[in-house]
Parts: C-alpha cells; structure tokens; sequence
C-alpha cells in the first residue's frame, strides 16, 4: 500500500481532547473519499500558545548542513514540512503540528539555515542568504530524510521556500500552502522603485545595507526581532515567554550573517553563488506554480505583502485564497494555528 493511502489510515496519537476530536472527524471523512474528492472535517477552535513545547530537536547532516528539526506524528505518516519565516522559528507551528500530526501525518519542522541548531558542516562555505539556496537546503533535506514528496506550507521566508520548491521541483511537492501567496522574486525586478509608502514598509532592508544596520542588527537582534513582531503583527497581544522561545533560536552564530546576506542580495548589493545562477535566473522569469495550492493571509498583516489579486495567475493547478479574520498578522500559523492546519488538511483533498 503506497505512503499516501497509508496515512489517511493512522490512528490518533496521544495529544489534547480537542485534537482527539478533530482528528477523528478527519480519519471519518478521509475513509470514505480515498479518491481526496471530500473536503476534510472543519477542525474546532484551536486556542494559540496552547503548546509551548516541539519535543526534542533532531540534527541530521544534509547538503552543506547539520539540520535541526522537530518531528511529531508517525514515522510512516505522509510528510508535510513546516517553513518559517524571519525573524520566527519552528515555534510558529507549535499548536499546529498536534494537529496535524494527529490527523496521521508526519510533520517536519527545520530550522532554516542561521536559526536554532542548524549548523553549517563546514566554517569555509559561504553564509547565502538567496532564495534558491534556501529551497536547496530543503530538498536535501528532504534526501537526507528519505522524503521523495511532502506537502510544504510555510510563511515568509518558510512561504519563499515553498513557492521555490513548488515551481522548480514539483515532483517534490504534492501541494502547497503559501501565507501571502506568491513571494518568488528577483535581482532585476527589485531595482525597481516603489511607492513611497511601499518603500516606508521595507525600512529595514535598507539599514540592513549599511554597515551600520549589521552592527546594530547584531548587536540589539532580540529587541529588534521583537520590534518587528510588533510591526509585522500589530494586533497580536504576544507575551515575553512565546517571543524568548523564538528569539532563543536567533543566537545561532550564522545567523546575522545570513539575514543580512539575503536583504542585500535582493537589492543586488552582494553576489549570490554561482553555482545557484541558473537557478535565479528560472525563478526570475517568474514561473507558473502548477501543484493544488491554498494561500492565506490575515486581515491585520503589518508585513510587506501582496494583495491576492497580484498572483491569482501564478497558480495554474487547483487554488484557493482565504483570509484569516479577527486581527491576524504576518506569523499566521502561530496566530491562526486551525486555519493554518485547515488549510494544510484541506490542500491534500484537492
């Protein structure tokens, strides 16, 4: 029996009433529509910060990493792999992956490249921050892990990665849940100047060109990590323990390096490698995502973002748009974690 029927038929693990219930609604419907034509039980309300723990960090080497990961569900579930963004970790995801795994699948949960444990295998490869090199570390990943094909959902950089993924490997990726849609970009399309107002919104990437902004992202990188959670999420009434449980994963000795490194390549100010040209120049012709997607976006978003309307026809496969009411901001699965994990269950029955 093929990985992909096999987890419609996992029972439920050991996790929270409200996710037992869930759960079993999903096994229900699952069950009788093996041909995925069902839409997936609506799960009940899921209370953020339920879950302050991921269990313990996995490290395996793939590509030029030592990846750090977190994992729950069952070993032989089919795979969905959870991308955060900047500057967030895999605590994003802590009240969804219950949910999912749960639901029978096995969730994967890295940190990116210059977050958490992941470590680079060696001190003379380059710290790059580009889009593509992201989206590498993941499909090794993926190969270290023996994962020939997941369903990738993600937010910011998480949701870059993904798209990445989605447009260049889709063999990789069954479907794709992508917070603020279509974020592939490119060098020649971002020396374009933008409105004002659009220009405001992108302050950072502009100290971050300076030697300045290194120092001082450097330096202040939890207080300003923090200050972007404010921003970026301005209705979000987080406490000091859920930021300190991401921000731990900011003292990883790569990581400034790393962020500042993307932020300048994008504005063309630093060289991206060369081994990864062809690449960016796919990715710069903005391909067409053919792979069943769902994308999300929150009403209260203080991030840069585009509106849905701007990439509706980046997406020729099965689509569908939601958006998350009651104040969300950019952190959507932490913020929204059932609409997140709805839209992860409901993608796989497209």
């Amino acid at each position: 029996m093929s990985q992909e029927i096999n987890h419609r038929r996992r029972g439920l693990l050991g996790i929270a009433a409200a996710t037992f219930a869930a759960a079993a609604l999903i096994q229900s419907v699952r069950a009788n529509a093996q041909t995925g034509a069902a839409k997936s039980a609506a799960l009940p309300a899921i209370k953020p910060g339920t879950n302050t723990s991921l269990g313990p960090i996995k490290q395996i080497d793939a590509g030029v990493l030592n990846v750090g990961y977190a994992e729950a569900g069952p070993a032989d579930g089919y795979p969905v792999i959870l991308l955060h963004g900047w500057p967030y970790d895999i605590y994003s995801f802590a009240d969804v992956a219950p949910v999912l795994a749960g639901a029978g699948y096995r969730v994967i949960m890295p940190y990116l490249r210059g977050y958490g444990t992941t470590k680079f295998l060696s001190g003379d490869t380059v710290r790059n921050g580009q889009q593509a090199v992201v989206a590498v570390d993941i499909i090794a990943l993926m190969d270290a892990l023996k994962i020939q094909k997941a369903i990738l959902a993600g937010f910011d950089w998480g949701a870059r990665t993904a798209n990445v993924i989605a447009a260049l490997w889709p063999e990789r990726c069954k479907a794709l849940v992508s917070v603020s849609g279509y974020l592939i970009g490119s060098q020649e399309a971002n020396k374009k100047p933008l409105p004002p107002k659009a220009e405001l919104a992108w302050w950072y990437q502009y100290y971050f060109a300076t030697e300045r902004g290194r120092q001082g992202y450097d330096s202040n990188r939890h207080d300003f990590s923090k200050l972007i959670w404010q921003l970026a999420s301005p209705k979000w009434n987080f406490d000091d323990a859920t930021f300190d449980r991401s921000a731990e994963a900011f003292n990883n000795p790569d990581h400034v390096a790393i962020v500042i490194h993307n932020y300048r390549w994008r504005l063309s100010l630093v060289e991206g490698e060369p081994q990864y040209e062809d690449l960016e120049k796919r990715l710069a012709t903005f391909p067409v995502i053919a792979v069943p997607t769902i994308t999300l976006e929150g009403d209260a978003n203080g991030a840069p973002h585009p509106e849905p309307a701007a990439y509706r026809n980046k997406f020729s496969g099965k689509y569908e748009h939601r958006t998350s009411s009651g104040g969300i901001g950019h952190n959507l699965p932490q913020e929204a974690p059932r609409d997140f994990a709805q839209a992860v269950l409901d993608v796989d029955t497209f």
